[in-house]
């Protein structure tokens, strides 16, 4: 009994010495960044978020709503985000601002720790706690994370909590009196996305968390219908079915599969119809090959597959939705097999260098990139499509690794020093 009370204490400074290592770390990036008060981009999604809950408590239209300028932002989430954003509307906006901040960096730390435990506990030459750290301020660095951090996304707690759901580490008891699907059902209903998660659990034959990861997300919008019908039928009924309103889609920022097609056409029928086929043939080889990395009983392949594989055959995917590759990243470089360690180094240095803008002011010269005004250029083309490229790669070749794992032969997977629940077994259940 002694023995787990200490193993339980020393748990503590661990977690706090590694959010330390982040804390002191970002110290010059936010001088850089968010102290500057001439920065308009200082958590204008945030801003986006609280003032839709502001719209709840005085009465106005949640989707008619747009921030002050310069941004002129309107609310894009499902209704049952913009109730969960009214706390953010009772306290003033730059104190909400900062501990959005650093309730984010917490939840990147908590990523960083369940995708990467089996390289955080091998670690040797430096403490655990601080290779934990640095691997978030790593993190930190990149354009996703980054931007994430500063816009006030929402990205970092879905990618949490659709992680702790689908790969079910031990992260204490509290995560183990969930249901599994909730958390993934309670993401979907925040922000449409995370529901491909749901078709994941279906077909690795989860019946019982799909449906509670359905019944959830059901659930939570007929009850926010009951509390907020008129947002709830302005979202469902119009503003969900204009993409427009999220921005120029076909910005540098989309970096989605339509994205790209929008840059570079073909236009009208016939690019519908081959951005359809593209989304097809990721669809199945990327979901097939979650299906199968999670029946070799690599929950967090399937993971890092199914992430990807939304960024892409999403209409919309802005360049901080890459934040969802984090895990990828960690992924690779704990497999410690040269080929894929590499590969998550160049993965997380395509972020870290911001390609995409690079090029995108070698293409036009201006803020708004419009494709009749690129010069063309095939090499600024490519490096201006690099998220896209990268994020097929990336699904190429985490479906090679869930075919070397799925093979009788294969070693055990390199998280497998993670402290996972003893309840998880190496062939899911059936039902």
């Amino acid at each position: 009994m002694l023995r787990v009370t200490e193993d339980r204490r020393s748990r503590v400074p661990r977690w706090l010495l590694a959010y330390a290592v982040v804390v002191v770390g970002t110290v010059p990036w936010m001088v850089l960044y968010l102290l500057r008060p001439d920065d308009q981009h200082w958590m204008v999604d945030l801003e986006v978020y609280r003032e839709a809950g502001l719209s709840n408590l005085v009465g106005r239209p949640v989707y008619e709503w747009f921030t002050p300028p310069p941004q002129n932002l309107p609310f894009t989430y499902p209704p049952f985000a913009s109730i969960l954003a009214i706390p953010l509307a009772l306290l003033p906006f730059r104190v909400v601002g900062w501990i959005w901040f650093y309730l984010q960096l917490l939840a990147t730390l908590g990523i960083v720790r369940y995708a990467g435990a089996g390289l955080i506990a091998r670690a040797t030459r430096v403490p655990g706690w601080l290779l934990w750290g640095g691997l978030t301020l790593a993190a930190a660095a990149t354009l996703p994370v980054a931007d994430g951090l500063r816009y006030g996304q929402v990205n970092a707690f879905l990618i949490l909590g659709c992680l702790l759901d689908v790969v079910r580490p031990r992260a204490g008891r509290w995560l183990d009196r969930i249901p599994q699907g909730v958390l993934v059902g309670a993401a979907a209903a925040i922000k449409l996305t995370p529901a491909i998660f749901v078709v994941h659990l279906v077909l690795t034959r989860q019946w019982r968390a799909a449906a509670t990861a359905a019944g959830t997300a059901i659930g939570i919008t007929l009850a926010t219908f009951v509390l907020l019908p008129g947002p709830s039928f302005a979202f469902w009924g119009g503003a969900l079915q204009d993409p427009e309103r999220l921005g120029r889609n076909d910005g540098t920022a989309n970096q989605s599969l339509r994205g790209v097609l929008l840059r570079l056409g073909p236009d009208g029928l016939a690019g519908d119809l081959l951005w359809l086929a593209l989304v097809a043939v990721v669809l199945v080889v990327g979901l097939g090959s979650a299906r199968r990395a999670h029946l070799a009983g690599d929950r967090l392949l399937a993971f890092c597959l199914v992430a990807t594989t939304a960024l892409l055959v999403s209409p919309v995917s802005w360049t901080h939705h890459f934040h969802w590759l984090l895990p990828t990243m960690v992924l690779l470089v704990a497999t410690r097999r040269r080929a894929y360690v590499l590969a998550g180094v160049a993965l997380w240095l395509t972020f870290v260098l911001h390609l995409t803008w690079w090029a995108h002011w070698r293409l036009v010269d201006q803020v708004i990139f419009e494709p009749s005004l690129s010069t063309g250029d095939p090499f600024w083309t490519v490096l201006h499509n690099s998220y896209a490229i990268a994020a097929v790669l990336t699904v190429i070749l985490l479906a090679r690794l869930a075919a070397q794992r799925s093979r009788p032969d294969a070693a055990p997977p390199a998280d497998a020093a993670r402290p996972s629940a003893p309840s998880v077994p190496a062939t899911p259940r059936r039902g």
